[in-house]
């Protein structure tokens, strides 16, 4: 439970259809083996105590009785279990007979909780047999005590104040009006779905998208369990299709897996910080609901889900594809827009050979061929200088030439030992002034060259660079429009790559040499086999640590020890813990002291799910404090 995390599961035991005391049996053995597990929260399918499948025998007065006195050993042989769990049965009140779910905690029904939508049409006949929920919530006697009975119940937790758990029951999730709407309304965090879903072609591909959108419009928690094997086939098939998903995710999903019981952690502080970031989400408790408190035990979760090594690039091939090409043509488009309304006669980029100007020669390029405009009206100046190496000015100039845009190489040492000079800068001390100079020498030319031509000069710094603050003031951090500014460099390459394969292949040799070279500024002189001697991630640190640190950070609200954990698990067998912990104190110290920069940012397109700009969504005074992220370890 520790950073907010809740081990949560869902299983499909073989039922045996009207054989309630079997059920039982089945269900005390697999909640007692969840408890082993440490899973504090437990989803058993609809109607499991009898079997969904059980027709006319749900009318039976000895069906009915033995329910709840298998609910009432259930309890009893679980009332040691940390495990709150919750099982499906048929329940008579007031001579009506409601399809219900009863969630038990510590030995005690804590609410039975009924149906709202009653399928009947198609296979589905339990409008035959159920009545719909009511409204409110009513109390009724259950082994010595009153036990709320009603759809509008919370169960709350006093020691994991995010856990808020509310149940819907299969259909309630396909109606139009879900349940599961107003209860996250009510403040639920967590959407428990117990559910009888037969098996059809297609259905499941459905079925997951249902879950998993719910669970994104709701920004909560779903556990979906759903009716497995042991359920009649006179008329349909059951195949145990359950699906843990969050906030738009599947964590977890099963099919056909028998008794086993799926497992992941819900994060509950991550969908406080979501809701918390949504102004248009309203959460707030209704004094119609019954909020019913219930405690676990604090205890350490041992983590089985993943998070990604890299969170702003998708895990398949085909995905990055098509997240690549729909970045490039987003970034296209802001530049389109933006070349239209100025009406500027061209562009004009720093062609450095390095990663991020080559993408935003090669963004610039695209929007001029979506403007059916003259790709010679696009200039791209290379400007060598003490750190220059042949490699990467060669691949400036065959890239430029591939494209068929104009291009101009200037080389701009005298112009900064004429600065040094000017300013009594040492020319051989190679510390700040000297890299410094050189960034803003080659930004003035690339301003004056833009105002010769009545052109745009466009910017090529990227996310993580506007992170760590790895920019010139006044040099390469400023530009006209700076088409890579919500592009992170872990995400950089891959664009880079599907430039290389899809859109201008007949660049493919250059492109490819390009991204075999170390990411540089060139700002120090070479070493003497004239290779870069200045590699960016010996200096400030890995960029998939960096990429990590700022998603976590700025775009999940995570804590510093919260990131620090899930950095050990994700990079295990990477890096050790002691260079993850040195990067981490290096990613807050760089990201708040260089706060300033991002503070007067060109424009430039937001084109993922985290932009630094404070036009979107990072907002931070430039001399706040870094004491809580920094050496707490």
């Amino acid at each position: 439970m520790k950073d907010g995390f809740l081990k949560a599961g869902a299983v499909s035991p073989k039922v045996t259809v009207a054989g309630i005391k079997a059920n039982a049996d089945r269900i005390i053995g697999l909640v007692l083996q969840a408890c082993e597990k440490r899973i504090k929260l437990l989803v058993f399918p609809e109607m499991c105590l009898t079997g969904y499948t059980i027709g006319d025998l749900v009318f039976s007065s000895d069906m009915l009785f033995s329910s709840l006195s298998e609910v009432e050993r259930i309890c009893t042989s679980t009332r040691d279990c940390e495990t709150l769990f919750i099982i499906g049965l048929p329940l008579r009140f007031s001579a009506k007979i409601y399809n219900t779910a009863c969630v038990i905690h510590h030995g005690r029904v804590l609410a039975f909780i009924p149906k709202t939508f009653i399928p009947s049409y198609g296979e589905f006949y339990e409008g035959r047999w159920f009545t719909p929920a009511f409204s409110g919530v009513k109390d009724i006697p259950f082994a010595g005590y009153s036990v709320p009975f009603g759809t509008d119940i919370i169960i709350k937790s006093r020691s994991m104040p995010s856990f808020a758990l509310a149940v819907e029951i299969c259909e309630d999730l396909w109606a139009a009006g879900s349940p599961s709407l107003r209860h996250c309304a009510a403040g639920a965090s967590v959407i428990a779905n117990l559910s009888a879903s037969d098996e059809l072609i297609g259905k499941d591909e459905y079925r997951r998208n249902l879950v998993r959108m719910q669970s994104a419009k709701l920004i909560c928690s779903y556990i979906y369990a759903n009716a497995g094997e042991g359920e009649s086939t006179t008329d349909m098939v059951f195949a145990g299709h359950s699906l843990i998903a969050e906030n738009g995710s599947v964590l977890e999903e099963q099919f056909l897996a028998g008794e086993n019981i799926m497992e992941s952690e819900l994060d509950l502080s991550y969908i406080e910080s979501e809701r918390a970031r949504h102004t248009t989400y309203s959460v707030q408790e209704n004094e119609s609901y019954r909020y019913i408190y219930t405690d676990f035990t604090v205890e350490e979760t041992f983590l089985t889900r993943k998070y990604p090594r890299f969170p702003f690039v998708p895990s398949s091939a085909d995905d990055i594809a098509k997240r690549s090409k729909r970045v490039i043509m987003l970034q296209a488009l802001g530049l389109k827009k933006r070349l239209e309304h100025t009406r500027a006669e061209g562009a004009v980029i720093g062609l450095s050979g390095g990663l991020d100007s080559t993408l935003a020669l090669l963004v610039t390029v695209k929007a001029f061929d979506m403007l059916g405009r003259d790709r010679k009206d696009i200039l791209a100046i290379t400007m060598p200088c003490f750190g220059t190496t042949k490699r990467t000015k060669n691949n400036a100039q065959l890239l430029a030439s591939s494209l068929g845009v104009s291009f101009e190489d200037i080389d701009i040492r005298k112009s900064v030992l004429s600065h040094f000079h000017d300013i009594s800068q040492d020319e051989k001390k190679y510390d700040v002034t000297y890299e410094n100079a050189q960034a803003r020498e080659r930004t003035q030319v690339l301003m004056d060259k833009a105002n010769m031509r009545g052109s745009l000069v466009i910017g090529t710094g990227d996310l993580s660079e506007l992170a760590l603050g790895w920019a010139t003031y006044n040099g390469d951090h400023m530009s006209m429009y700076a088409v890579n500014a919500s592009v992170p460099k872990t995400l950089v390459r891959y664009l880079v790559r599907w430039f290389a394969d899809e859109d201008f292949s007949s660049c493919g040799a250059v492109l490819e040499d390009i991204l075999a070279t170390p990411v540089s500024p060139e700002l120090l002189p070479a070493k003497g086999d004239g290779t870069i001697s200045q590699v960016t991630e010996d200096l400030v640190g890995p960029y998939e640590l960096h990429d990590f640190f700022l998603y976590y950070f700025a775009r999940a609200s995570f804590s510093r020890a919260k990131i620090r954990r899930l950095a050990f698990r994700t990079f295990e067998g990477v890096y050790d813990r002691r260079t993850i912990d040195k990067w981490l104190d290096n990613f807050f110290r760089r990201f708040f002291s260089q706060q300033f920069k991002r503070s007067c940012l060109p424009d430039g397109p937001k084109v993922g799910s985290l932009s630094l700009s404070p036009r979107s969504d990072w907002r931070m005074p430039s001399d706040a404090s870094n004491s809580l992220w920094m050496g707490n370890s």
